[in-house]
């Protein structure tokens, strides 16, 4: 996950999401976690247009308990600040699965 941007604290969240970017919620604990690691370099390799950032789940429980991040790991579209779209689930998500919820963001 080296090509994420890692997002620390509530101010660099705010700025992330004012753009058109993509949340990556994991922690280091999760092996299904550690299975996404196998292919989200190809998917921001191939999805140029969206900046993806990473959230480590247990460093920012507030906001994931304000988003509704209940598993892990999950996604959040952004763009202009606004939700577009979500991937949360507690299931392990496939390379497939993830590339067809971006894209059927709108």
């Amino acid at each position: 996950m080296d090509n994420l941007n890692k997002i620390s604290n509530l101010e660099e969240y705010n700025e992330a999401i004012k753009g058109k970017g993509i949340l990556v919620f994991s922690t280091t604990w999760c092996p299904d976690c550690h299975f996404l690691k196998t292919y989200i370099d190809d998917l921001v390799a191939d999805n140029k247009d969206w900046d993806f950032y990473y959230i480590d789940r247990d460093e920012m429980v507030d906001l994931c308990i304000d988003l509704d991040i209940l598993g892990i790991p999950s996604f959040i579209a952004y763009k202009d600040g606004k939700e577009v779209s979500r991937f949360v689930s507690k299931l392990r998500k496939t390379q497939e699965e993830v590339q067809a919820f971006i894209d059927a963001i709108e």
